[in-house]
């Protein structure tokens, strides 16, 4: 790792103790719902400011956008952060959550760490160097096309008004994969395609630190990651297709005939 995935990888896995500490007693969480289905406890909160508190101290004059907290001003690099991503998983006890963490310099990512408590699964990846799972290099598959391959996605829960066009998107994807697969942390899923465990994966209205370290991780694993249209919008729109680049042109064609106006964008 070079030094600033170092230091991602060590707060990311700080931030994991507590996460883990709280998983077992969760009817002593407070919880507060941001808006419809979209929660907020104490932990997430408590992990963020471990992780910012660790960015602060090596590089005070970051900029950082959290999800909790959201900016903090600072210089030409942005450290995105996900304190908790699968929020609704981890308060059901459902064991798929991660920690997320991503550096961008002047708007290009640099480094990326997704971190899996449960698992002390640590992925990472910075401009150049590759993607590696712990300390072994990781690869997106070969997989050449649909038949046959493992997809992930996140199915839409907060913003309903394209829910017709994504589930028209899974029918058409789904009638030759092996199957779809809705774990519920899409930095998890990010990491897995780029370990080769998912072959592909698309969603609709992601955040920035739902991505960000992911999208590193899959380049950085010899994949693609684009918006629904094959550009490079997805950081605006939040709406991304990923997997290797034969994959990801098959995902593109079946999805094409469900793009609205708007989706398109």
């Amino acid at each position: 790792m070079n030094p600033m995935t170092t230091i991602a990888a060590r707060a990311a896995r700080d931030a994991g103790k507590l996460l883990l500490n709280y998983f077992n007693h969760m009817d002593k969480v407070k919880v507060q719902e941001k808006q419809a289905n979209d929660f907020v406890t104490e932990v997430d909160r408590a992990s963020e400011q471990i992780i910012i508190n660790a960015i602060r101290k090596a590089y005070p004059d970051h900029a950082i956008l959290a999800e909790e907290s959201g900016n903090h001003a600072g210089n030409d690099y942005l450290w995105i952060i996900d304190p908790l991503d699968g929020t609704t998983n981890y308060l059901h006890g459902f064991p798929q959550f991660s920690i997320s963490i991503a550096l961008q310099y002047r708007g290009q990512l640099e480094a990326a760490v997704v971190y899996d408590p449960l698992r002390d699964e640590t992925f990472s990846a910075h401009k150049g160097g590759g993607a590696y799972l712990n300390d072994h290099r990781i690869r997106v598959t070969q997989q050449k096309d649909l038949h046959g391959a493992l997809l992930g996605t996140g199915i839409p829960y907060r913003d309903q008004r394209h829910v017709e066009a994504y589930f028209g998107m899974m029918k058409a994807l789904i009638k030759d994969a092996a199957g779809v697969r809705r774990p519920g942390s899409a930095a998890l899923d990010f990491a897995w395609l780029a370990a080769g465990r998912i072959d592909g994966f698309w969603e609709l209205g992601l955040a920035q630190w739902d991505f960000a370290a992911g999208t590193l991780l899959v380049r950085e694993a010899g994949g693609v990651v684009t918006d629904l249209s094959g550009g490079d919008k997805h950081f605006e729109t939040g709406n991304m297709v990923a997997g290797n680049v034969k994959l990801h042109q098959a995902m593109l064609g079946e999805i094409k005939p469900f793009l609205s106006e708007e989706l398109k964008a």
